[in-house]
């Protein structure tokens, strides 16, 4: 079983700058894919930005060129760096970490996730 621990987020005024970092119990393997979520209040889950082992990034639409993610100099740690709030981005965000395992017959996927994070932005 992976835990991933959170840290990072409170309360910011807009145009600030947080960062989140995310950890992972296990450093045996490097994880598929490790990112974050968000959700704001009475709204559902959403993909803010991950990072694939191999070091590709994929982010939302709504936090490209203000977000950064990146892995940590030890094996599967992650970090989002978010400037320039906005209201909008009031949420709890949350860890997330993929496994992929695979043999000649099947593939499985496994989904982790963190306890969360709160992030308000309010002046």
């Amino acid at each position: 079983q992976v835990q991933l621990v959170e840290s990072g987020g409170g309360l910011v005024q807009p145009g600030g700058s947080l960062r989140l970092s995310c950890r992972a119990s296990v450093t045996s393997f490097c994880l598929d894919n490790m990112g974050w979520y968000r959700q704001g209040p009475g709204s559902q889950r959403d993909l803010v930005a991950t990072l694939t082992c191999g070091g590709s990034p994929y982010y939302a639409d709504s936090v490209k060129g203000r977000f950064t993610i990146s892995r940590g100099d030890a094996r599967n740690t992650v970090a989002l760096q978010m400037n320039s709030l906005k209201a909008e981005d009031t949420a709890v965000y949350y860890c997330y970490a993929l496994r992929i395992t695979t043999t000649p017959s099947e593939r499985r996927e496994y989904d982790y996730w963190g306890q969360g994070t709160q992030v308000t932005v309010s002046s």
